[in-house]
């Protein structure tokens, strides 16, 4: 017994005219990604024998955004619609007549594996399977024409249809699932609706009816995830659908959501058990949070991993970071990839920190840049103090033992290591090792000077 093969092809060769944009239609983002990523990440998780992209306007950007080594790229010079761009790609398609082709659309961002796999199951004894939704407006989409047995005979489009046809709900998404020898022989058939000589896949719904071949439908539970973008405002409005659905998820899973309607989910968000979110948080790529995590409002925190009880304050922009049990940021603080911040440390208002290690329960609580630092447990790093980590050609490294505690407006010229209970007097500039215990002090000496008359301004002469 021959097995079928699955081909899949995916149409993204629009300019998208109603975007009024330079920029391809499928390469627009919803939730940080673009739309085609989205649509080719479902795509390959369904393993297929061979993945084909139509691409017309925007071609070598769009293969540039997506450089994905398992897509073959095929080019449709003229755009003259659907039907013609599965032609193309079907031209290329190298597989057996009973393989299967699912047709796909680059501008439907949130379409669900799952929904697909019940479409293919639903192809699996039928010539022709055509997925479908319902929708409480269907203005504007193709309609689902049954016969009194319920077999799906044709799809009427709005301009065509009756008084009648058009209170019908059931609509064409679009994405369908052939046999590739069926294809093979219906594309070549389909006629041009209009004066640009387009050509629409649609049609081969009823070359399928009177060529007597099985046709199957797949009715998709949610329209949200098979629904397309047409324009920017489709678009936002897509975008606050899912960011809603996201919050919905957390929130019932036990995190406080102060207001869904100003939080945007831009990757994956796992936390643990009474964590809260404020206002107008945005979070970027992986993100793991413990228990009982608090993050304030206007917050960016993108692949960060945070620790049981930590608390991120306001206006602070965490990247690539790590933070133990118990951390204070902010407000106002930044911390930049690989920051491994040690439990119950913190670090202030105005403080940046890049590729640093801070120890447990030390604090850099204001006014400060930490950068390519070791920093020990219970140390304190006064406002204003710089670690000088850039000499215009190389990085270098500063070292803090435990217990260290380094003054007000001092900076720390790395290569440089503080021992275990070192002093910085405030305003040092240290450019030599401080042993453990020193207290090392390097600034002008302070002078006074008596009856000292401060500069007057001169007479203006009129």
């Amino acid at each position: 017994m021959s097995t079928q093969s699955l081909h899949i092809v995916v149409l993204a060769a629009g300019k998208g005219t109603r975007m009024r944009s330079a920029k391809p239609k499928v390469l627009h983002p919803l939730a940080g990604r673009s739309m085609l990523d989205r649509v080719l990440d479902v795509a390959e998780s369904l393993d297929p024998a061979s993945l084909h992209v139509v691409i017309g306007y925007g071609a070598e950007h769009i293969r540039q955004h997506c450089p994905r080594p398992g897509v073959s790229w095929v080019e449709q010079r003229e755009q003259r619609g659907t039907g013609h761009a599965v032609a193309c790609a079907v031209a290329v398609i190298q597989g057996q007549s009973g393989d299967r082709v699912l047709v796909l659309y680059g501008d439907v961002p949130l379409l669900d594996a799952n929904v697909l796999s019940s479409l293919l199951g639903s192809a699996h004894s039928a010539d022709l399977a055509v997925l479908t939704t319902r929708l409480d407006d269907p203005s504007g989409y193709g309609r689902i024409i049954r016969d009194h047995e319920h077999r799906m005979i044709a799809i009427r489009e709005e301009r065509d249809a009756s008084s009648d046809e058009k209170k019908i709900t059931e609509i064409n998404t679009g994405m369908l699932v052939a046999r590739l020898g069926s294809l093979r022989a219906w594309l070549p058939k389909l006629k041009p609706h209009n004066a640009q000589g387009e050509l629409y896949l649609t049609d081969i719904v009823q070359m399928a009816e009177e060529d007597g071949k099985s046709i199957a439908t797949h009715l998709a539970p949610d329209p949200l995830r098979v629904a397309g973008v047409n324009d920017r405002w489709a678009l936002a409005q897509m975008e606050r659908a899912w960011q809603l659905r996201q919050a919905q998820t957390l929130a019932l899973s036990g995190t406080t959501i102060v207001d869904p309607a100003r939080i945007d989910f831009r990757g994956e968000v796992i936390c643990g058990m009474d964590c809260q979110i404020d206002v107008n948080v945005v979070f970027e790529g992986h993100v793991r949070m413990g228990d009982n995590v608090v993050i304030e409002p206007n917050c960016v925190l993108r692949h960060v991993t945070l620790g049981d009880g930590v608390r991120v304050r306001a206006f602070s922009h965490l990247e690539g970071a790590t933070l133990g049990e118990g951390v204070e940021v902010g407000p106002y603080a930044r911390l930049r990839p690989g920051s491994d911040l040690a439990e119950h440390s913190k670090i202030g208002n105005f403080v940046e920190v890049k590729a640093s290690r801070i120890g447990a329960r030390s604090k850099v609580n204001h006014l400060s840049y930490i950068g390519d630092t070791v920093m020990g447990a219970d140390c304190n790093i006064g406002a204003g103090t710089i670690t000088c980590n850039y000499d215009g050609a190389n990085k270098h490294q500063t070292v803090i033992g435990d217990r260290v505690f380094v003054g007000s407006s001092s900076q720390l010229v790395a290569p440089v290591s503080l021992g275990d209970e070192a002093t910085v007097g405030a305003g040092s500039t240290i450019t030599q090792d401080v042993p453990p215990g020193h207290l090392a002090v390097a600034r002008s000496r302070q002078i006074m000077k008596g009856g000292w008359a401060r500069p007057k301004e001169k007479l203006k002469v009129e």
